[in-house]
């Protein structure tokens, strides 16, 4: 199996920056695709943005392109999320998740088959 460990969140100010990591341990050969995910109360878990484990290939969701930037260091086994620009309406628990499925770029949560437990940013006004 895949372990997912997230860290990096906080408390910050609306056009402030944080950067989320997310370090997978265990079966990381069997990882394709490393989603980023966020959740805020009262709401469903929201796609932020993707990367191919093995290239460069990303994805992200309209509301954040440009302000979040999402990378990876398999010599660490770690996926980021560069977060800049925050906004109060980026309040969430922040989910990192790793897809199996080769050849798949998956952009909602039931593709995804491991996760972290999250990590919380709150972004005040």
């Amino acid at each position: 199996q895949v372990q997912l460990v997230e860290s990096g969140g906080g408390l910050v100010q609306a056009g402030d920056s944080l950067r989320l990591s997310c370090a997978a341990s265990g079966r990381t050969f069997l990882i394709y695709t490393m989603g980023w995910f966020r959740q805020a109360p009262g709401k469903e878990r929201e796609f932020v943005a993707n990367i191919k484990w093995s290239s460069d290939i990303t994805h992200y969701v309209d509301s954040v392109q440009g302000r979040f930037t999402i990378s990876r260091d398999n010599a660490k086994n770690t996926v980021y999320l560069q977060t800049n620009n925050l906004k109060p309406e980026d309040t969430a628990v922040y989910y990192c998740a790793a897809d199996r499925t080769p050849g798949r770029l998956g952009l909602v949560a039931e593709q995804y088959h491991y996760w972290g437990q999250g990590t919380q940013v709150t972004v005040s006004s």
